[in-house]
């Protein structure tokens, strides 16, 4: 295929040595599977920032830091400068967050860098070795609704104890991984999150409780559709009221009940 323009100064820098075929292209980026020695990775492309407003996302960017006062003021007013510092903010925040959330043992796409603008990580894939499904394109049993459902809330619990809330978590950037057994026993399916240039600081920013709040229930009412008696728990509150308290750890056992 035609090597796409943001990905042929990595080619040039012998960061990677093919684009294989694209994977997905959304109203943030677009991401490509690539060749980089034996390795097939995926490489996200942040498009323009002329294509793309910012309308919606002063709620996500309170809290970040930025690199200097002349930076913070040009955000503030949207001048051509602050509108340029406000992209190179938003696509550091996706891979700060990357990095922060894999080192934490949340699971996320394994980060390989991130060279001119464009974010280099790990593919994930399913059982076949093709690119993993959304869940969104899945069906569950109830038992299977509720395993995926109680290991989600399990990495939430992980992500927030890393001072870290996705702010857009669904079914839609959440991917079902297979991962093979040891020796002869067989591999399980297990979700990966994924998309994370939205995610904010749990402590910085005081939107952060109703972001969580919203993904918590995100995933709720899509598992909720499998196994129905997920729909009257409370994960969200209990595990916000516990991080507030300062009791909460990657090992706190919820119990989905608030009061």
């Amino acid at each position: 295929m035609r090597t796409p323009p943001g990905l042929q100064a990595l080619i040039d820098d012998g960061i990677i040595d093919a684009v294989l075929r694209p994977l997905k292209s959304g109203k943030e980026a677009a991401v490509y599977v690539v060749q980089r020695g034996d390795e097939v990775l995926c490489a996200k492309v942040y498009k323009d920032m002329a294509q793309r407003s910012f309308q919606a996302r002063v709620q996500y960017q309170e809290g970040r830091k930025v690199r200097g006062s002349r930076a913070m003021r040009a955000m503030g007013k949207a001048t051509k400068f602050g509108r340029k510092e406000q992209e190179t903010a938003w696509k550091n925040t996706e891979v700060d967050a990357l990095y922060t959330l894999h080192e934490a043992g949340v699971s996320v796409p394994r980060p390989h860098g991130y060279f001119h603008g464009v974010l280099l990580m790990e593919l994930v894939t399913d059982a076949h070795g093709d690119a993993a499904p959304r869940l969104n394109d899945v069906a569950f049993t109830p038992a299977q609704a509720l395993a995926h459902h109680a290991t989600l809330i399990g990495e939430v619990v992980r992500m927030l104890c890393a001072g870290v809330v996705h702010g857009d978590l669904s079914d839609i950037n959440i991917l079902l991984a297979y991962t093979p057994g040891p020796g002869d026993t067989p591999g399980v399916d297990e979700p990966v999150i994924i998309d994370l240039p939205q995610a904010v600081d749990a402590a910085g920013n005081n939107h952060a409780q109703r972001m969580l709040l919203r993904d918590v229930g995100n995933l709720r009412d899509f598992f909720g559709q499998f196994a129905p008696a997920l729909l009257k728990t409370d994960y969200g509150p209990e595990m916000w009221s516990l991080y507030q308290a300062g009791l909460l750890g990657n090992d706190t056992v919820m119990t989905g009940h608030f009061e």
